[in-house]
C-alpha cells in the first residue's frame, strides 16, 4: 500500500495558486479540498486536492457548482 501524501497549507495554496489566507476562509466556509488537522497544524492529502481540482472542472460558466 502506497503511504499517503500529506502536504500543509502553503504547498497547497502554492499548488493552486491562491494565498494561504484564501485557503483559510475556504477551511471557515466549508469550501475547499477536505483537511486534516494533526494537533494545531492543518495537512491535506495531495489525492483530496487532485479529487478537488477535478471536481472544480466545468464546460461553461453556467454550471453550478
Amino acid at each position: 500500500m502506497e503511504k499517503p501524501i500529506l502536504v500543509d497549507e502553503k504547498a497547497m495554496a502554492a499548488q493552486l495558486g491562491v494565498q494561504t489566507k484564501t485557503c483559510q476562509m475556504w477551511r471557515l466556509r466549508g469550501y475547499g479540498p477536505p483537511f486534516i488537522k494533526v494537533g494545531r497544524l492543518v495537512k491535506y492529502l495531495e489525492s483530496d486536492i487532485q479529487a478537488w481540482i477535478e471536481s472544480q472542472r466545468r464546460q461553461s460558466t453556467s454550471e453550478s457548482n
